[in-house]
């Protein structure tokens, strides 16, 4: 099985290295996304399954989210300038359980979790910022600090915003989240890009996320961000704690080289997925 793995994994960069400047992918080789809401799934080993998501894992994420962490408190503090309780990525938790709630009401309606996901997305958009900025750990731990280490997941937490954002949008035709999300993504736009800041950030998933924007929106703008975020990897741009990244913490997060030259897989397995996966979804679309 690990044998396996990597050989996709080869296989993967092999096909997404030089994301601007390699060989155009066939046009039979192009990949058309599937939108979930489009699909039924009616079968003996994958329905099970769902039913026992909804049944089970939907449950016990909603009262851990509730009631046993204070991850949907922090979102609901920043109005009222409430603490913050838990780890700086604890908003990405509320995201990726979004985002499982939408993509199970397409094939399992239930008014209960509608209405926990509605709930939750008037709480996430009150704690957004008027600028479109939005994290919890940094508006009331740290206020003053965005944007100045690598690896507090700032991006990362975007990254899962815009995912939950698109798929409740899918699901629903709601674009309340969608809205919270793509005021997220021009805020970036403004602080970084060509002319402005350079970026790297230290856990990948916001790459993946604009192409998933550029594709529900139409606008190729979150397409070319991604690609810039992408190249900015592996040019000494990355900082953790208010210095540097050593030459270990770069390979750690993928970033001791630029994407066009990877030749092997390192550093952290959840990180290097997202890369390549953005390298793939990128690579696709520009060519």
């Amino acid at each position: 099985m690990r044998n396996r793995i990597l050989t996709t994994l080869c296989l993967v960069l092999l096909a997404c290295t030089g994301c601007r400047h390699g060989q155009t992918l066939p046009e039979t080789a192009r990949m058309t996304p599937v939108d979930f809401s489009k699909v039924r799934i009616d079968d003996s080993f994958w329905a099970p399954r769902l039913e026992r998501h909804h049944d089970v894992t939907m449950p016990v994420c909603i009262d851990q989210i509730e009631n046993r962490t204070h991850r949907i408190a922090n979102f609901a503090n920043v109005p009222v300038k409430g603490e913050y309780r838990g780890i700086f990525f604890d908003d990405s938790d509320v995201y990726k359980a979004l985002e499982g709630m939408a993509c199970s009401l397409v094939n399992r309606p239930d008014s209960a979790i509608e209405a926990v996901c509605r709930d939750w997305i008037a709480k996430i958009a009150g704690a957004q910022q008027e600028d479109g900025y939005i994290n919890t750990f940094y508006t009331i731990a740290v206020p003053g600090e965005r944007w100045t280490d690598m690896d507090r997941h700032e991006m990362y937490c975007a990254g899962h915003l815009t995912e939950a954002a698109v798929a409740w949008f899918q699901a629903t035709g709601e674009r309340d989240l969608l809205d919270v999300a793509i005021r997220m993504a021009e805020h970036m736009m403004s602080v970084f890009g060509p002319g402005k800041r350079d970026w790297v950030p230290g856990h990948e998933e916001i790459e993946l996320a604009l192409v998933k924007l550029a594709d529900l929106t139409g606008e190729k703008k979150y397409l070319d961000f991604a690609l810039w975020l992408l190249e900015e990897r592996g040019k000494g741009f990355g900082f953790y704690g208010g210095h540097p990244a050593t030459e270990e913490q770069r390979r750690y997060y993928q970033d001791d080289v630029p994407v066009d030259r990877l030749r092997d897989i390192s550093g952290h397995a959840v990180r290097a997925m997202y890369l390549y996966s953005a390298m793939a979804d990128v690579n696709d679309r520009i060519g």
